[in-house]
């Protein structure tokens, strides 16, 4: 039979792991006494009872002001009833910013009912003085153990206006953090733009004009100082432009600032934003597509909802919904520099094309961008996507980089265009050209593929050759390579060595088997092809050297040629040496130095 239990539940340990743990640093103590008193002047402006406009204010006393240490925090906000603190000062997790108090809960920058408790990482202590309209004044005293006391405040901690003041006393090693000098900058930090006047031993700390504001009479050759400045201030660099972004369902206005120099993909940008003119985090993430990471935002949104900790934003569909729109508006800002400044657009893509070419991936005006625009190297010279196709018809391209060094030259002086598609999203991005532009002839050129374009010899010069080349098979086979004797371009490379990415990786599965166990070799086996993988070293014929290799007499000495021409081929082509090749190189290098010394001493 089973029995229903109650956790046990031990308030020193929650308090503990919410006031020290939920929250990243100590000085987050200001901000959460400066949302609770935003939020208690909110209340009053939408409270039904109160008929004329309310004048809020935030106070701040520091410790060097009061004498003793501690620090006050008093505003002019609704305040609460003794029935109101016992039911909210008293339940972690329960929220004064609740529907069932008749106030519209979007409206206020706690969501979570646990902000007072990052207090409890500066004092041991918290002591709130409230007083709600038509209620005596009320004196909460609640201590880091989970303990409280609530009681009617006496005579002369009566407030005479309705509103809260907090009171913290610093706990040991937290003295600093309540000087004035630590007050001002906390505070100026995160409610500067507060709407509300906040001062701090009688200073003013907020006021200022907002990035984001477009105040009247100011040009937009001024406003465009203004947030250079702005930029290099907070985020330390000068932009390349300023874009305003904006998403009306989120309650969000901002601008974005684009980066004058290269971005890392792989780090994601972290933005300054801010929740009802409040800083809530200067590292939010995801605030854009991952494909934006060269932009920095600062931007105010008032319907994004916060996490628990409220230094971050939380994942659901609304921020997912605005993403999305900021993307549209950089896309757009992308576009319009394409039209009316084509320059620029090409400055800006020699800095970021990653991002752009990450766009395009899935959106066709991002890829008429890349197409026209962007110069992809190519064995001709660099050339946009748009020339290369308008100067040969046929768009030829490499997908992998060392192969693209491998032919590019050879293929050049055989009159074959090139591109080089081997950076990162290239060969993806003409995959999708070739969809989207049905006319478009699109040619993949392969090392295998090469091979064919080079001029064979005729039939008396082969047959001529057959009994030399029988003897020369056999000394490559020793390194796995097949051999061909082909005339082509320039005459000055005597020989090419062609393996595709097919054969490369067919290679070293066969290598991989030899190194494990018999479980990892069969597993291995089934991506084995039954077809012996041979890369080919074609010869040129036109190559005086490798004509007389082919017609030397001596077969060891024609042997070490052979392996010698074979390991310069693969160091030309950037390929890796196995052991086998090293040897190769060491034999033929080692041998050639002993013919000639021993011909030399003759």
């Amino acid at each position: 039979m089973s029995v229903s239990q109650t956790f046990r539940v031990d308030l020193r340990g929650i308090v503990d792991l919410l006031s020290h743990h939920l929250y990243t640093s100590p000085q987050v103590y200001a901000r959460e006494l400066l949302q609770n008193a935003v939020d208690a002047i909110t209340a009053v402006r939408q409270d039904a009872a109160e008929a004329a406009p309310h004048s809020g204010r935030i106070t701040i006393t520091s410790g060097d002001a009061t004498g003793d240490g501690s620090l006050t925090v008093s505003d002019n906000g609704i305040g609460l009833s003794e029935a109101q603190v016992h039911e909210l000062l008293a339940t972690i997790g329960r929220s004064s910013k609740r529907d069932d108090l008749g106030f519209a809960r979007h409206e206020f920058l706690g969501q979570f009912g646990i902000g007072l408790l990052s207090c409890f990482m500066v004092s041991d202590a918290i002591e709130v003085t409230t007083r709600r309209a038509g209620e005596p004044t009320v004196l909460w005293r609640g201590r880091s153990d989970g303990g409280y006391e609530v009681e009617q405040a006496p005579a002369d901690r009566q407030r005479e206006e309705v509103g809260t003041t907090v009171t913290l006393r610093p706990r040991p090693g937290c003295e600093h953090l309540l000087t004035r000098r630590a007050v001002t900058g906390l505070v100026t930090h995160y409610g500067a733009r507060l709407p509300h006047p906040v001062t701090v031993d009688g200073e003013t700390v907020t006021g200022g004009r907002a990035p984001w504001d477009r105040p009247d009479g100011e040009s937009p050759a001024a406003r465009r100082a203004r947030l250079e400045a702005y930029c290099e201030d907070v985020f330390g660099f000068t932009p390349f432009d300023v874009v305003d972004v904006a998403a009306a369902e989120a309650g969000l206005r901002g601008v974005a600032f684009v980066l004058p120099m290269p971005a890392n993909p792989a780090v994601p940008a972290a933005h300054r934003v801010y929740l009802k003119q409040m800083l809530l985090s200067e590292g939010a993430e995801r605030l854009l597509p991952e494909w934006a990471f060269f932009v920095r935002c600062v931007v105010d949104t008032a319907e994004l909802r916060p996490t628990a900790s409220r230094e971050a934003l939380y994942e659901d569909s609304l921020l997912e919904a605005t993403r999305d729109a900021l993307g549209e508006q950089l896309r757009g800002w992308l576009v319009r520099l394409s039209v009316q400044e084509p320059a620029r657009l090409r400055a800006f893509l020699r800095v970021h094309h990653l991002g752009v070419k990450a766009l395009a991936l899935h959106d066709d005006e991002m890829l008429r961008l890349v197409t026209e625009f962007w110069p992809m190297e190519t064995n001709v010279g660099p050339l946009t996507l748009a020339e290369f196709t308008d100067r040969y018809g046929l768009l030829r391209f490499t997908p992998l980089l060392d192969e693209f060094r491998q032919l590019a030259p050879v293929a050049a002086a055989q009159g074959l265009a090139v591109v080089n598609a081997g950076y990162v999203y290239d060969a993806e991005l003409i995959d999708r050209l070739a969809t989207t532009d049905r006319q478009l002839e699109v040619e993949q050129l392969r090392a295998a593929d090469l091979a064919t374009h080079l001029e064979r010899l005729d039939a008396a010069e082969e047959q001529a050759l057959a009994p030399v080349l029988a003897g020369a098979d056999r000394v490559l086979a020793r390194l796995g390579c097949d051999l061909l004797v082909r005339s082509f371009e320039p005459s000055g490379l005597p020989a090419l060595y062609l393996l595709d990415d097919d054969t490369a990786f067919q290679l070293d599965v066969r290598g991989a088997r030899e190194h494990v166990d018999e479980t990892w070799a069969a597993i291995l086996g089934s991506f084995q092809s039954t077809a012996e993988p041979r890369p080919r070293l074609v010869l040129n014929h036109r190559n005086p050297l490798a004509r007389q290799v082919l017609t030397l007499a001596d077969p060891g000495l024609q042997a070490m040629c052979l392996e010698g021409l074979y390991v310069q081929a693969l160091l030309l082509g950037h390929h890796p040496l196995r052991p086998a090749d090293t040897a190769a190189l060491n034999q033929s290098f080692l041998g050639l130095i002993g013919r000639a010394v021993a011909g030399g001493a003759a």
